[in-house]
């Protein structure tokens, strides 16, 4: 039995738009080229989504943020998208969207990879202790 997936909906029109910019550009440019490519097509796909919106980082009980971050896509508020164009993605780029689910508040998040031969996808959930 298949089990529910939050935000379903939403993530498998996401990857359905990642994979027709991979079809389109394939592999081997920068990560803006397909950012704005993916931009184009989450509107084609009805998706509204809000890019690099720079998050604060806060530590412990420090009054002010220690630094920012910027993640590449935010869609319909609800899920994160995280875009690499890189050969392979490592446990270290996993860490940094689990974090930047962290920072952003949000549950749902989108490892992309177009930097390899085929369009590669992790869909990451993060559940805040309590």
């Amino acid at each position: 039995m298949e089990q529910d997936l939050k935000y379903k909906d939403i993530t498998e029109k996401i990857i359905g738009a990642s994979f027709e910019v991979h079809k389109f550009l394939g592999n081997g440019f920068p990560e803006v080229i397909y950012q704005r490519a993916l931009a184009y097509e989450l509107t084609k796909f009805g998706l509204s989504y809000k890019r690099e919106i720079e998050q604060q980082i806060f530590y412990k009980d420090l009054p002010k943020p220690i630094g920012t971050r910027r993640a590449d896509f935010v869609v319909k508020g609800k899920v994160l998208v995280e875009m690499k164009a890189i050969s392979e993605i490592t446990d270290v780029h996993y860490a940094q969207s689990l974090n930047y689910l962290k920072i952003y508040k949000l549950e749902v998040g989108l490892l992309i990879n177009f930097g390899s031969k085929s369009l590669t996808f992790k869909r990451l959930v993060y559940t805040p202790k309590t």
